[in-house]
């Protein structure tokens, strides 16, 4: 055997490093574009969710969007997940958002396919250029994007030089030759990116043998459907003890994957001669060279197509396929109590902007058991019994469960990268968690302590008491639940009407201790212990609405250009759905 048709243990190693080395400069370049975009790219991705609710044409295009910036279609999943629980989507909607999510990820397929792996090392050492004299975040920020393209790109062109030799190997070749038969090549794709996690890697080596001559078109499609459903082996390893909803979204992303190849598997010679004619073709050359010169583009626009083709196809039926994902997995919902952290994931660490959007929701969520809390101390503290004293104070044992869970998720993403507005973001949202912890406590600590000293004295408020008691407890209440609105839905306009209600406060919390000056003289068992309960309660009233008024305070403070316009949209929705207090 010659040594043009044979490769040595040598040459094999040699082959096996610059491969994997290759790999490697691709996978941490696809890393770190991707984590740029996410910086620049943060704040469109916040105004494109507030269309989520719309329909599902929008759901596609955000779909996409999402998925082709964080270049993973598995966190683009985990968002469905978190917007179908909170009640801003409905589960067709989501499908929507899902097959957008197969579009986006086209999208690497198109940048690598492009012929200019030799300017590689110079994207690199213009983004190092920018990213070193730039004063501004966000334009280092594209310096860093254009060292991530530059790493891809040579990353390509190692692996490129590595496999090189295996254009002369027979084994490879008649291996190749195998991978045309669409079911086997489907089979090693599907593994492949199971194994790897990434349909980008698999999708990438694919365009590498295609550059090299050694894949036709045919094949390299069958080795693209492979890798869509391999990809979705992620988004299942995702909803390991997830809820039920977590299911029912990966469950929709594997079927609408299996549907589609299914769908064309029997049609890959026809999609080829499609591609062939949408792509310009190199009628100079011949053999080898013109497969390494045209299939990797037409590879791309292959899976660009055949995802595009399967969105508009299927998203006619997404209410169908919804229903039959809820019939193959129905929803379980779990008890009410003790509650667990529902909005944050540890996925979406990695992409701040929406993390900080998940600590909004969960402090909704605290929230809403803190309000409970709030409006509920008044009749305990006029009448209830022990064990109603008792549940009241367990109450607080959920306000500081998700406390603890937004503290700790907090100090987490802090060690990410974050651009200035994100880090005095989390600062807010971290003194709101600690706002929202202590008006709990107050009733825990200090509320609860009435109750069992007015069980302990056997003590009866009067009804004159009572009703002057109820006028500052319902102001309280109000002023606590317009500032929990205005944390969900961002709205600087509902904190201003909180901290606008301080005269009120005082003058409902005056009127109260004049009544119960004029009480001091009521003939009444344990007088002065009642009144000495009662001014309490008033002056606890008011601690409340202290934080509560903090809190608004906080989100007037709170830049709109930040925030984004677009959460408005997006909670008017979400409170219908049951996220209102």
């Amino acid at each position: 055997m010659t040594p043009t048709n044979s490769i040595s243990l040598l040459e094999f190693g040699q082959i096996t490093v610059g491969l994997c080395g290759g790999l490697a400069f691709f996978l941490f370049g696809l890393e770190q574009m991707t984590e740029s975009l996410k910086q620049v790219a943060g704040k469109s991705m916040k105004r494109m969710l507030a269309k989520l609710t719309s329909n599902r044409w929008n759901g596609l295009v955000v779909g996409a969007f999402i998925t082709a910036v964080l270049q993973s279609s598995s966190v683009t999943t985990v968002l469905v997940v978190g917007f179908i629980s909170a009640g801003l989507m409905t589960m067709p909607q989501s499908i929507g958002v899902i097959m957008g999510a197969n579009i986006g990820s086209t999208i690497t397929a198109q940048i690598i396919a492009f012929k200019i792996t030799r300017s590689a090392l110079l994207l690199f050492a213009i983004g190092f250029v920018l990213q070193l004299i730039s004063q501004r975040r966000y334009s280092r920020q594209y310096g860093l994007l254009l060292m991530g393209l530059g790493l891809m790109f040579y990353g390509m062109e190692l692996m490129k030089i590595a496999t090189s030799p295996l254009q002369t190997y027979p084994p490879f070749i008649s291996l190749m030759q195998q991978v045309e038969n669409p079911l086997l090549g489907i089979t090693i794709a599907t593994v492949f990116t199971a194994l790897v996690q990434s349909s980008a890697v698999t999708t990438g080596l694919v365009i590498v043998l295609a550059s090299q001559g050694l894949l036709n078109l045919e094949a390299g499609i069958a080795l693209v459907f492979g890798a869509n459903i391999g990809t979705c082996i992620t988004a299942m390893l995702a909803t390991i003890g997830k809820p039920s909803e977590a299911v029912q979204a990966a469950i929709a992303h594997v079927l609408f994957n299996i549907l589609g190849v299914l769908l064309w598997v029997g049609l890959i010679n026809q999609l080829a001669d499609t591609v062939r004619w949408l792509t310009p073709v190199s009628s100079s050359l011949e053999g080898m060279s013109k497969l390494a010169m045209e299939t990797p583009r037409q590879i791309a626009n292959a899976h660009t197509l055949f995802n595009v083709a399967n969105a508009f196809i299927f998203i006619g039926f997404a209410p169908l396929l919804a229903k039959l994902v809820q019939q193959l997995v129905p929803a379980k919902y779990p008890a009410v109590w003790p509650r667990q952290p529902k909005f944050l994931d540890q996925m979406l660490l990695t992409t701040p902007t929406l993390a900080l959007d998940r600590v909004r929701l969960e402090l909704g969520q605290v929230g809403d058991i803190a309000l409970k809390m709030v409006r509920g101390c008044l009749p305990v503290v006029e009448g209830g019994t022990s064990d109603e004293v008792a549940a009241l104070r367990a109450m607080d044992d959920e306000v500081d469960r998700l406390y603890g869970a937004i503290v700790t998720y907090l100090s987490q993403l802090s060690l990410e990268t974050l651009v200035t507005q994100q880090s005095e973001l989390l600062s807010m949202y971290l003194k709101i968690a600690n706002y929202i912890e202590n008006i709990g406590d107050t009733i825990e600590t200090n509320v609860v302590e009435i109750g069992n000293d007015r069980l302990h004295h056997e003590l009866q408020f009067s009804d004159t008491t009572q009703k002057v008691l109820k006028s500052l407890h319902e102001e309280v209440c109000f002023a606590v639940d317009q500032a929990l609105k205005s944390v969900v839905s961002s709205d600087p306009q509902l904190a201003a009407q909180v901290v606008a209600m301080k005269p009120q406060i005082n003058e409902l919390a005056s009127q109260a201790h004049t009544h119960l000056a004029m009480r001091l003289t009521a003939d009444q068992p344990n007088r002065l212990v009642a009144f000495g309960l009662e001014s309490d309660f008033i002056e606890y009233l008011k601690r409340v609405y202290y934080f509560a008024k903090r809190i608004a305070k906080l989100m007037r403070e709170i830049d709109l250009e930040m925030q984004g316009d677009t959460i408005k949209n997006v909670i008017d929705n979400s409170t219908k759905e049951g996220l209102n207090f």
